[in-house]
């Protein structure tokens, strides 16, 4: 009885250890923009500047929302962390550039349009379209 709970318990110790818990990068348009919508929610933006189109217009548009989002109290974060995204309205527009209106269920009317674009094979979030003046 010993002998095959110590093995039981061996499989399950070598199954876990095989699991290294990498996760796979989104590829598709909407993979990354569900991905970096979900990191923002969540508050991690290491995860969501992954994905951002690099360059100095955007990392200051992500700059400054990151500092705006981080001063709200852990009582809203905690319930943009427990949203789920609502994704309103895909425009495909050519193979490499896609338009993404989505909200999430706990500010459902902040309706958010994110522009993504395929670069060197790679999609990416261009966040001088999402505001308003840039449309």
């Amino acid at each position: 009885m010993i002998k095959k709970l110590l093995s039981a318990f061996a499989l399950y110790i070598i199954l876990l250890s095989c699991n290294n818990g990498t996760k796979k990068e989104p590829v598709t348009d909407t993979g990354v923009a569900t991905t970096f919508i979900r990191a923002v929610l969540d508050n991690d933006f290491i995860t969501a500047e992954k994905y951002l189109l690099k360059d100095e217009t955007n990392q200051q548009f992500f700059e400054s929302f990151r500092h705006q989002y981080q001063l709200k109290d852990k009582a809203e974060l905690d319930k943009y962390k427990a949203a789920d995204i609502l994704i309103n309205n895909l425009d495909t527009q050519n193979d490499s550039l896609t338009i993404i209106n989505y909200s999430n269920t706990y500010k459902k009317d902040m309706k958010t349009n994110l522009k993504l674009m395929r670069l060197n094979g790679q999609w990416l979030i261009d966040l001088k379209y999402t505001f308003p003046e840039n449309q």
